[in-house]
């Protein structure tokens, strides 16, 4: 499922909608993650903070009763790449450092990291790290043989 353009610009919208939850100014929110839960059924997105408290929400018609196996990680490098899009606006919430976004399911239960704001920590694309073990196994293997 490759995500439409409306896609697109309704998870950036929600995105935005977040972090002027969380205008950029002196006294940094105590949070440690904005929890987004998508249900695979009604196409729900739906932001959270650490207490529950629903930040916004919206509907994205293209997942509305999606059955794909790969629902989850398709949808995760998708609002991954709406969240790196407004990076400079993520990361100057007015929120404690660390900071992270978390993919839930409509049950609640964790499915992704999507991003981590902060100043020591980067968290890179599973797609880029993908083959890394092989590639240096092979490495160190051509190494101790020298």
């Amino acid at each position: 499922m490759k995500a439409t353009e409306s896609t697109m610009q309704q998870i950036q919208r929600a995105i935005r909608k977040v972090a002027e939850k969380f205008p950029k100014n002196d006294e940094a929110a105590l949070m440690t993650d904005i929890h987004i839960r998508v249900s695979q059924d009604t196409g729900e997105l739906l932001a959270f903070d650490d207490d529950d408290k629903e930040l916004t929400r919206c509907v994205v018609e293209q997942w509305i009763d999606n059955k794909d196996d790969d629902f989850y990680d398709v949808i995760a490098k998708d609002i991954r790449q709406c969240i790196v899009l407004q990076k400079e606006l993520i990361e100057n919430l007015s929120i404690l450092k660390p900071y992270s976004f978390v993919l839930e399911n409509d049950d609640s239960e964790h499915v992704a990291e999507l991003y981590v704001v902060d100043d020591d920590t980067v968290i890179i694309d599973p797609n880029l790290m993908e083959g890394l073990d092989e590639e240096l196994n092979t490495f160190l293997e051509k190494l101790l043989k020298n």
